[in-house]
């Protein structure tokens, strides 16, 4: 399949410059036209089924029938997204074809308006003739005339001693290579596009496979690295979140969707593209990547699959409150920020960093997005204008239940030093999409996800967009005081549970004296309360650092900083449910894991629901740790 059908007996394998100059690119980007609208309807058609069908069907219907008309339906969508990515890619194929030939074809026209300004002949084959023109110094006779035979490339040129005399030889033999360079670069180009058009080719029939969609992931991979300088180069990757807007703003309607069918991991993961933009993006990655995992054999991948997969089906289940996918990725322990409600429309708007142990898998997809949801729905019977996020943008330290003693990385801020950059951009993005004149906006951490805003708030200029801090569980944040994360002491809350762990690290200096029995007690302790704390710590673990808390007198110093309970801070502190003592239910740390669930710890869960949206007066507060 070759764009250009060269015929024999030209240069540049075959293609002839007659045949380069009279291309019509304008037919090419007429055919990408095409695609695009049978891509647009694909769209149409899919998001009609996800966001009205399927959410009516599941509201009113029950039933085998209707659970078959649902899988029927999920299945339709699943086939129109597939038609909807390759569609997309071809269009994109063929405009970037036209762009880089109409380069290539728009400097050899370049090269023949120069030849006949010269009155040089080009001959079919790409050769250049000139005629009689100057004179011989000693015998005054015109030089004669000759032929030039272009070269691509300078080492194929002819060495400068055989250049004639005659002063329209050299200008007769720089058009020739032009001409010669130009078809080259014609050549290459066409044997590049057809090569990828002839891979975006499906397999015939209705349904969908996972295998189609590790073919569709390969296929966007191809096309990406195919039309880099067509569209990834123009993307504002340095600009401010305000500067990206303003950039996606200003496209036309057919360069958003190409940048949506080619390049959604980049445009859905891009902070500063209004949610919705980056939502229809990220749905469209997530099948890719879903794609690209169901090839791949290790646990890793088996891994980030089955939590891409409990998303999915999620974002399919539709209903109230609507789910935006503000991000996804593969990189590190895997990416997801999963907002419920719309954070360009909502009035509030908090965003949660989960902590240790917190990657890209089925827990993620249960319990993280579950305590999103949970602060939206408590938040709401406030103020509807509501939006609840769960921002995994960073690798948060994982826990080993082979290797306890090699759990160190959750000693350290490295983790959440860089976590906190791309926070803080995270944030910058939503303060610059949301609509209203001055939304409110939360960062809210769990233990060690509190370090990780506690870092992006000492940065310069401190969280942009913020109005609250929400620490809970917080093991600290790297800072001696409320003061030091800009948005003044009265507006960070600390929520710290008697019988959390992770509130009650002993300080450094006796940290060290107790050797790894408290180690394992920290690291244990800020692991999330779910089956990897139970696993590695049983009585051994958060015991321990609870134990070591009782025999000590209270300081305000813990492992990262002064402790956010603590007077010596001087933040706010919410009344919490006191949690169950981990010596009584043998290592669990319940405590630590229910700061957001109405069910367990109802007084922590509405407190945090209206520091939301910024009810302050009827937030129950509790007493500071004092010593």
């Amino acid at each position: 399949m070759s764009p250009l059908r060269p015929v024999s007996g030209g240069g540049g394998g075959g293609l002839t410059w007659a045949q380069l100059r009279d291309v019509r690119c304008a037919e090419l980007e007429d055919a990408a036209d095409g695609w695009g609208r049978a891509s647009n309807r694909a769209d149409a058609a899919r998001d009609r089924i996800d966001r009205q069908l399927l959410a009516g069907l599941t509201a009113t219907q029950e039933g085998e029938a209707a659970r078959a008309a649902v899988g029927r339906l999920r299945a339709l969508g699943r086939n129109l997204s597939y038609i909807y990515t390759e569609c997309g890619l071809v269009r994109t194929t063929l405009n970037s074809l036209a762009q880089d030939l109409r380069g290539t074809q728009r400097r050899l026209r370049d090269a023949l308006d120069e030849a006949a300004g010269l009155k040089l002949t080009v001959r079919a084959d790409g050769s250049v003739s000139y005629p009689e023109a100057g004179e011989d110094p000693l015998t005054k006779e015109k030089l004669r005339g000759g032929t030039a035979t272009g070269h691509a490339y300078l080492h194929s040129a002819p060495p400068p001693g055989f250049t004639s005399p005659n002063p329209l030889a050299a200008k007769a033999q720089a058009v020739a290579d032009r001409i010669a360079r130009a078809l080259s670069e014609a050549a290459e180009i066409d044997a590049r596009y057809a090569g990828t058009l002839r891979r975006l080719t499906a397999q015939e029939g209705l349904h969908v496979t996972d295998a189609m969609w590790t073919d569709a992931n390969a296929d966007a991979a191809a096309v990406r690295a195919l039309t880099a300088d067509y569209l990834r180069d123009e993307i504002p990757h340095d600009a401010t979140p305000a500067q990206r807007l303003a950039w996606w703003q200003g496209l036309t309607a057919e360069q958003r969707e190409e940048y949506l069918a080619v390049h959604p991991d980049l445009i859905g993961n891009l902070d500063g593209i209004p949610a919705p933009v980056r939502d229809a993006a990220n749905r469209d990655n997530l099948a890719l990547l879903m794609g690209k995992l169901a090839g791949a054999e290790d646990d890793r991948s088996r891994t980030m699959l089955a939590g891409l997969r409990s998303i999915d089906e999620q974002l399919r289940a539709g209903g109230h409150p609507p789910m935006f996918l503000l991000g996804v990725g593969d990189e590190g322990n895997g990416r997801a920020i999963v907002s419920y409600g719309n954070p360009d429309t909502a009035r509030n708007v908090s965003a949660y960093v989960p902590g240790l142990g917190t990657g890209l898998d089925e827990a993620f997809a249960e319990n993280d997005l579950k305590r999103a949801r949970d602060t939206l729905l408590g938040a709401a019977e406030y103020d509807a204008s509501t939006a609840s996020i769960v921002w995994l943008g960073y690798d948060a330290p994982q826990l080993s239940t082979d290797d306890i003693t090699g759990n160190t990385d959750v000693m350290f801020t490295d983790n959440a030093e860089a976590g906190a950059s791309a926070y803080g951009d995270f944030m910058a993005g939503i303060a610059a999409t949301n609509e209203n004149d001055d939304p409110h906006l939360t960062a809210m951490g769990h233990s060690y996800g509190s370090l990780t805003v506690g870092q992006a708030a000492q940065r310069e200029g401190g969280i942009p967009g913020v109005d609250d801090i929400v620490l809970v569980g917080s093991p600290g944040t790297g800072a001696d005081s409320a003061d030091d994360l800009g948005v003044g002491r009265a507006h960070v809350y600390v929520g710290a549970a008697e019988n959390d762990p992770v509130t009650r690290t002993p300080a450094k200096g006796e940290a060290q004296g107790m050797g790894m029995g408290a180690l394992g007690g920290a690291s244990v302790g800020a692991a999330l309360g779910g089956p990897v704390g139970a696993a590695v710590g049983g009585a051994g673990g958060a015991t321990m650092a609870y134990f070591a808390q009782d025999a000590q007198t209270e300081e305000s110093e813990i492992w990262f900083g002064t402790d956010p309970a603590h007077e010596d801070f001087g933040a706010r502190r919410f009344r919490v449910d006191e949690g169950r003592r981990p010596v009584m239910d043998l290592g669990g740390v319940d405590a630590h894991s229910n700061y957001f669930d109405p069910g367990k710890d109802v007084t922590s869960a509405d407190n945090i629901a209206r520091i939301v949206v910024g009810d302050y007066r009827d937030v129950q507060l509790d007493g500071h740790r004092k010593g």
